[in-house]
Formats: structure tokens, sequence, C-alpha cells
């Protein structure tokens, strides 16, 4: 289950990103994160802690609740 919330939560910032045509890159310098920090988020390889939430949120434009906004996590 955990791993899964990973990928889903992965995916979920990358719809997001993408959605903003926006690059790892560029979501890294407006999150202050390194973009191999974003790919393993995306990946859902990275268990973010809730202050990388909030930055990557704030540099994406939306409410950090909006990166959980996902039918899969309402179960």
């Amino acid at each position: 289950m955990h791993h899964d919330a990973l990928q889903l939560f992965g995916l979920r910032v990358k719809q997001l990103r993408l959605s903003k045509n926006i690059s790892q890159e560029e979501l890294g310098a407006l999150s202050n994160l390194d973009r191999t920090y974003i790919s393993g988020i995306e990946r859902g390889k990275r268990n973010v802690s809730l202050k990388n939430i909030l930055q990557i949120a704030s540099a994406l434009g939306v409410p950090a609740l909006e990166l959980f906004n996902i039918p899969e996590f309402k179960g």
C-alpha cells in the first residue's frame, strides 16, 4: 500500500506539472528542489516531506491538497 501511494502521488505531481506545461527542471527550480528529486517523486521512489509537498504545490500554483486529489486515495 505504501509503495502504491508513493506511485499514485508521483503520478499526480506529474499530471499537474504537465498540465502547467513545465519541465521537471523548471519545477525543480520553482520549488528549490533538484530535478532528480522531482523525477524520483514522479516515479514513486521518494517519500516526500511535508515541507517539500508545500514547495511543490506552491511552484505548481495549486493548494497542497490538490496534490492528493487522487481517486484511488479515496477508496
